[in-house]
């Protein structure tokens, strides 16, 4: 062991082949740090060797006494790495380190020798999956292996090497002789006194890396200049700028090159520690940076260890010895665990340019990264003070030249317009444990040349992420370059974030009306949340995963998990991204503009009609929502303004024309203009309100488009399927006709869009389906639930119901599609997932829906209404199993058992008149979702009480049976009708010689014809069953509703009426093929029928039947009986009973045939205006017209208006007419005299 004491600074060092540990006391001489160095920078001045750099412009120098050629060790770093440097520029013929061998292999190097391959491993087999998992920071450097994690070391990194502030100007030259070298380093105080804590670089994303992949792009290399070996040339060196200037751009920056993957490597093992063993290709040893670079010796099975045994002679002052020099192999695996190779896959994705910059940089990364190492096997010894501070200057030093380099300083000046050579080192994962945190730190003090440096760095890696894809995996470095860059902040400023958001893209002004899909193509964001699984925004990742022969549901369900897990990572990067903008001060408004702009630029999308090339696609948009969500996670709802959106300063531009919740536009400018008044009540909007809103409105404009695309995917499926099956279970019939060759390639053109579809389909499954995203979703909407509710109601959530009559203006006046998306969303999922429905916000969905339903005068639109009674159908467990739970929830939430049951009867009769043109079809399908909500409620026993309450109570219960007799009577006459004419059809059709008689044409149409038959039956059979299951119900329940004047006759009349279609003379015409086709059941219907006329049979009912003079018959009602025996449709007794009723209503018949009094020639004042029947009860109306009480009262029951002038009308608002009445009465007794 030596020891020297020099000056004012003591090192200790071993010798070479000693312990990296000293003993207590040991004391290391400055000849032993000096070999430190030389053993970093692999140079020596005494002797040429293969394994060193020799520095022939300081050797005769540095013999005679290298401590009077340096003052410190600052100055001899900076000389050492300036000769090197210079030395790279001469040319290759006249290139002195042909013969040095290599310890370590960079990518650049790996990828330009054709004999040698680069070897990646992966965290997991990749046979399993065609996508691996990484996660980490922009490299791990042989500190910590490059491409595996290792131990961490004993002595934490930034507690044992203080860090400097940097400096770019060079220092002055030294006396000591004429070819002293300047040395590019920090200030000149720095190494003494390093630098305090809170210039360290935070982001505890820089750590150790677990699987790597290169993604790369080639780029055209700039020019070069001669070139001239500086330290030949001149006897002394002039000091470098601290700033080059950039050169200006000329043209727009080339698009990079792709090479071809290289063939596989051999194993890992195949390297072997020693030098000798290495097979190099003749041609690297045509460049010193090339080869040296190649394989470093190291083995990385001994690099946590201090003891190194198999070092050479210690006594080399160069550190000559092979093995003194073992480290992990930079830029491969070979130093990690040796797992499979992935490089097919990835190699023709990386291109790193081979030049005299890239030689450099090479050199500067093996450098920096050696340091590591050192420290690394002996934590200790690197602890000391004066060590410690040697070393950061070696790291300082590094860096400082890395920057020179990358601006050109070296070689030729560079433009922020060429592409930076340090990308691709970037996104293959290949740069040393903190060199990027040093690189920003050490640069971004200097705006011009932090800008130099940077722009180039962040224009690559936009370039980057604009060609990436999740066909494979490395789509995520981009992400996470640019993620770790704008984490990394000193003090309370992200230096990177700084310049992403000062950027001319970063907010472009939009140029066209397709301002969606331009803020996505040209911001400087948008490349980055581009990545997406829709085979609409990206064809490879359907090509690739669902491509095969066959898409089975194991295999798309394996591929969908692993693509929903890239997606998830993706995802996680660009929340890093944003959050870091938004957590810097500097740049926080810029973010926020930003994210309100991609709401504004794509207002379209949440149109049903689209132009998908306006706006941007639905893989960005959900991405863009999930960082939302993400941001939006912690917002407490107290600190969420419920008016900002009518705030002055608002982000979000609503649409003039857009539907408010129960207020007109001019309620809401009126209301608005009273807000606003001498002293607004708005206050600066805060974060949380904004970012609230802003994830608001980007739900509505990602997810529900997204659904509502998968919903009409699955509708084209469907129709396809229908048309292909028709096709093939139709081929006999045109095989031989002369459009066989039409149907044909019709049939073969059906099924390419059907397997486009499907695997269309499969990619958004991966996309939308993703359970754990659609819980973001939920527990968002869960949030604005809470919202609403607390503005329904402050006492939330202790709501009592009814809610106040007056609807709060707040709530009136917000958009619709705040309570609509609710809907939409629910509405899906549970169709498509729901499983996801059960999450603790569940409870505040569920009061929502019971509120809303309850309080449908708060809603302007039933549209909005019916939106959510299909919910709750939905949820219904007739409908779908697997809600049984959550409909429970519904059914047996307090605030809905008094209340539930009579809301939706009035909605079933108020449904009549919507405003829209397609109303009378669209009440049938509402209709038939009460009736099925109905149907489970009435099992209920907290909801029996409240339908008896509501039957018995009279005029509300009397408008809904009134609906009921009117849907049926129009459901099954057309059901029935339809069914007669496909028996038509059919029949024709079975008469082959009849049919081939026919013009194609005609045969045309009368297919065409009976198609639509079909679908029509199917639809109105199933609504017209439902609600006579309902009529079934309810006459059991209760009678005398049924039996009122106004409601018997007609009742009545339609009953009687379908009888006599399934049993009277033309029920033959209704005998179909494979009736259960459409839902046709001839004798449910019957048995539920004849059960009608049981359960209302009395006196007055057996007379409504026999006033019915339309339909009624004796020979029916025998026909009916006749029928129910035969088909045992019936017991006995039921009947029995029957015939009983059919016996009293002919008697009734009898005895109205004998008193039957002529009453045609009544006067007309005694005529109803409407019916031009007798009046038996006369009212007058409040336009004074005189009607008869039954035929007005029918009449309020479908609508409450006057059927003379359409103002609103009601019962009470019926004035008798008694002396109308009395003459009307005296007529009649008249009458019945004189026939007498």
């Amino acid at each position: 062991m030596l020891v020297l004491q020099s000056h004012s600074n003591k090192f200790i060092f071993p010798l070479v082949g000693e312990r990296m540990e000293p003993s207590s006391g040991s004391e290391v001489s400055e000849e032993q740090a000096l070999q430190l160095v030389c053993k970093i920078f692999r140079v020596s001045w005494k002797d040429r060797d293969r394994d060193v750099i020799f520095l022939s412009s300081l050797s005769a120098q540095f013999k005679q006494n290298p401590k009077e050629v340096f003052s410190d060790f600052k100055d001899l770093i900076g000389q050492i790495l300036m000769e090197v440097l210079m030395m790279s520029t001469q040319t290759r013929d006249e290139n002195p380190f042909a013969s040095l061998t290599a310890t370590s292999q960079p990518i650049a190097a790996a990828a330009r020798s054709p004999d040698r391959n680069l070897m990646l491993t992966t965290g997991s087999n990749p046979g399993t999956s065609p996508m691996f998992c990484s996660v980490g920071s922009f490299g791990a450097s042989s500190f910590s292996s490059l491409y595996e994690t290792s131990p961490a070391p004993t002595t934490s990194f930034w507690s044992s090497v203080p860090m400097t502030s940097p400096s770019f100007a060079s220092s002055p030259s030294r006396a000591a002789g004429p070819t002293a070298v300047p040395s590019i380093s920090l200030s000149p105080h720095g190494a003494a006194s390093g630098t305090a804590a809170g210039s360290q670089p935070s982001s505890p994303r820089y750590r150790p890396y677990t699987v790597t992949h290169p993604w790369g792009s080639s780029a055209s290399p700039s020019p070069r200049s001669p070139s001239i070996s500086i330290l030949s040339s001149s006897p002394s060196l002039p000091a470098l700028a601290s700033s080059p200037q950039a050169v200006p751009a000329s043209s727009p920056r080339p698009r990079p090159s792709s090479l071809g993957p290289p063939s596989l490597a051999a194993s890992p093992s195949a390297v072997s520690r020693r030098p000798s063993s290495l097979r190099i290709s003749p041609s690297m040893y045509d460049n010193p940076f090339s080869f040296l670079f190649l394989a470093l010796s190291g083995d990385s099975s001994d690099e946590d260890e201090e003891d190194d045994d198999d070092g050479d002679d210690g006594d080399d002052e160069g550190g000559g010895g092979g093995d003194e020099f073992s480290c992990v192999q930079f830029g491969s695996s070979l130093g990690a665990s040796g797992g499979a190779s992935t490089w097919d896959s990835y190699s023709d994705h990386f291109t790193i340019e081979t030049c005299k910059e890239t030689d450099m940089l090479n050199y500067l990364i093996e450098c920096f990264d050696r340091v590591g190492i050192e420290e690394k096997k002996a934590p200790k010894m690197c602890s000391q003070p004066a060590v410690s501070q040697l070393l950061s200057n070696v790291r300082s030093q590094c860096i400082s030249h890395t920057a020179l380099v990358l601006q050109g300083s070296l070689t030729q000046p560079r433009s922020m317009q060429q592409p930076s050579f340090l990308v691709p080192y970037m996104l293959c994962r290949n740069l040393p444990y903190g060199f990027m945190q040093e690189l920003v730190r050490t640069t971004h003090q200097d705006e011009e040349v932090f800008k130099q440096i940077f722009i180039p760095i962040l224009q690559g890696l936009a370039l980057a992420a604009k060609e990436c894809s999740l066909d494979s995996d490395y789509f995520k470095y981009p992400l996470m370059a640019l993620g770790e860059l704008c984490e990394t902040k000193f003090g309370k400023t992200h230096p990177v974030c700084n310049l992403v958001a000062s950027l001319p893209l970063w907010l472009p002004k939009s140029l066209s009306p397709g301002s969606g899909r331009e803020l996505q193509r040209l911001s400087y964001l948008g490349a980055f949340f581009s990545f997406s699984v829709f085979a609409e925004d990206d064809a490879k990742v359907v090509e690739k995963y669902f491509s095969g022969p066959a898409i089975t549901l194991e295999n798309t369900r394996v591929v969908s998990q692993s693509l929903q897990h890239y997606l998830e990572l993706g995802r996680q990067e660009l929340f890093k991204i944003l959050h870091s903008i938004l957590l810097n001060g500097e740049t926080r408004e810029a973010a926020l503009s930003y994210m309100a702009a991609v709401v504004n630029a794509n207002m379209k999308k949440a149109q049903m009609q689209t132009d998908d090339r306006l706006v941007s696609t639905d893989g960005f948009m959900l991405n863009f929502l999930w960082v939302l969500q993400q941001l939006s996670t912690k917002i407490k709802l107290e600190t969420v303004d419920p008016t900002y959106i009518f705030h002055p300063r608002c982000r979000i531009t609503l649409p003039n024309d857009e539907t408010r919740v129960n207020a007109t536009m001019e309620d809401v400018n009126d209301w608005l203009a009273e807000l606003y008044g001498d002293q607004p009540p708005f206050s600066e909007p805060k974060f949380p309100t904004e970012c609230f809103f802003l994830t608001l409105h980007a739900h509505h404009l990602s997810i529900l488009p997204s659904c509502r695309r998968y919903i009409r995917r699955l509708r084209a499926i469907r129709e396809l399927n229908r048309t292909v099956e028709d096709l093939k279970n139709n081929e006999s019939q045109w095989k031989d006709s002369p459009l066989a060759t039409r149907h044909r390639e019709m049939l073969k053109r059906c099924k390419t869009q059907l397997k486009k579809l499907v695997r269309c389909k499969a990619c958004a499954d991966a996309g939308l389906l993703d359970e754990s995203f659609l819980r973001r979703c939920l527990n968002f909407y869960g949030l604005l639930i809470q919202l609403l509710l607390r503005i329904l109601d402050p006492a939330y959530p202790d709501i009592t119901l009814p809610l106040n009559s007056d609807v709060p203006k707040v709530f009136a006046a917000l958009p619709e599609f705040y309570v609509e998306d609710v809907a939409e969303f629910l509405f899906f999922i549970v169709q498509y997932s729901p499983q996801v429905l059960y999450e603790p916000c569940t409870q505040d969905i569920v009061m929502f829906l019971v509120v809303m339903l309850c309080n449908q005068n708060y809603i302007r639109n039933p549209y909005l209404v019916a939106k959510l009674v299909e919910v709750m159908f939905m949820t219904n467990p007739a409908v779908q199993p697997r809600t049984q739970k959550f409909f429970e929830m519904i059914e047996n939430h307090p605030l809905s058992t008094k209340l539930l049951v009579p809301s939706l009867m009035k909605f079933y009769t108020d449904v009549e008149h919507t405003g829209a043109t397609s109303e009378f079809y669209d009440k049938f399908t509402i209709r038939y979702h009460i009736s099925t909500i109905f149907k489970s409620l009435w099992q209920n026993i907290a909801h029996h009480g409240t339908f008896m309450e509501e039957f018995n109570s009279g005029k509300q219960f009397v408008r809904y049976i009134n609906m009921l007799i009117n849907d049926t009577t129009f459901l099954l006459d057309e059901s029935l009708e339809s069914l007669k004419r496909i028996h038509e059809v059919q029949e024709e059709m079975k008469n082959k010689e009849q049919w081939d008689q026919l013009p194609r044409d005609q045969q045309q149409a009368r297919q065409s014809q009976l198609a639509q038959d079909e679908r029509v039956s199917r639809s109105y059979l199933a609504l017209a069953t439902e609600t006579v299951d309902m009529f079934h119900i309810l006459t059991k329940q209760v009678q005398k509703p049924f039996l009122r004047p106004e409601l018997g006759p007609r009742l009545a009349a339609m009953l009687n009426f379908n009888l006599q279609q399934l049993c009277g003379p033309k029920c033959r015409d209704l005998k179909v093929e494979n009736p259960e086709k459409y839902g046709f059941e001839p004798k449910k219907l019957l048995d539920q029928l004849t059960d009608i006329y049981l359960q209302l049979d009395c006196a007055r009912f057996a007379k409504a039947i026999a006033d019915d003079q339309r339909s009624y018959s004796k020979e029916l009602f025998e026909e009916v009986i006749s029928k129910m025996r035969k088909a045992g449709i019936k017991s006995t007794i039921a009947i029995e009973k029957f015939k009983l009723l059919a016996e009293k209503v002919e008697e009734i018949v009898a005895k109205n045939a004998r008193a039957e009094i002529d009453y045609s020639d009544a006067p007309d004042e005694f005529r109803d205006p409407l019916m031009d029947t007798l009046m038996t009860d006369p009212v007058r109306l409040p336009s004074g017209t005189i009607m008869d009480r039954s035929i007005i009262l029918r009449h309020l029951l479908n609508s409450p208006t006057d059927p003379f002038n359409r103002q609103m009308l009601t019962e009470s608002m019926l004035e008798p007419v008694p002396e109308l009445k009395e003459q009307i009465h005296a007529w009649m007794r008249e009458k019945q005299n004189s026939d007498h």
